[in-house]
């Protein structure tokens, strides 16, 4: 089981923009969720979802506002809203803490992710309209009890042309960042939704032989 667990490694630290509230139970075992605001270089800001059970992370303390530090994993679960339905990624905590900042006013976020998975289907090449190349991946690691998480990448530049030729099957191994991305959605011709996409932004890549 810890072979699975080193297949899927999340770290992070950014400000906590919001406590913990509760989210389900599973046989006596309250979840929460909260969420947290990760600051890149550029200054854009990725807000992510962070679960953890009351078993091993203290959800009833004031966290909001707080500096922390988050390591544990990514899940990833369908949500439905009427008759659609879309994927969302969060960080399960397997440990968490608040970050002391000395008095500094300059911060560090961290955001490093490593999955070991297998390529779902096939991977979807384009360029965008100032002539930078992406490829879509959809990436199935293993988890434990034989349940798999699926989890959206996209690759930039050389790892796009790179990860175009992978097939559906193939094993792989990627580094880089979760993030958030705000997004329309169209619904009719003159409806348009609001919406967030998640997904892990690779820097390396190569296939686990």
């Amino acid at each position: 089981m810890g072979r699975i667990i080193e297949n899927n490694q999340v770290r992070i630290s950014g400000e906590m923009t919001s406590d913990f509230g509760f989210s389900h139970e599973v046989f006596g075992e309250g979840f929460y969720t909260a969420q947290i605001t990760i600051r890149r270089e550029s200054g854009q800001k990725d807000r992510i979802l962070v679960m953890a059970s009351e078993r091993l992370v203290d959800v009833k303390r004031k966290w909001i506002g707080q500096f922390a530090e988050v390591s544990g994993q990514i899940r990833s679960y369908d949500r439905y809203e009427g008759e659609r339905n879309h994927l969302e990624l969060l960080i399960f905590a397997s440990k968490m803490k608040k970050r002391d900042m000395g008095g500094k006013k300059i911060r560090s976020d961290e955001n490093k992710v490593f999955l070991a998975g297998y390529v779902c289907k096939m991977p979807f090449y384009r360029k965008t309209p100032m002539g930078r190349e992406i490829t879509d991946l959809l990436l199935a690691v293993r988890m434990p009890y034989g349940k798999s998480v699926y989890v959206p990448c996209i690759c930039w530049g050389r790892n796009a042309r790179y990860a175009e030729g992978f097939e559906p099957g193939q094993p792989v191994q990627a580094r880089g960042r979760i993030q958030s991305r705000d997004y329309q959605k169209k619904i009719s011709d003159k409806e348009y939704e609001a919406r967030v996409a998640y997904e892990v932004s690779i820097s390396s890549l190569q296939e686990n032989i």
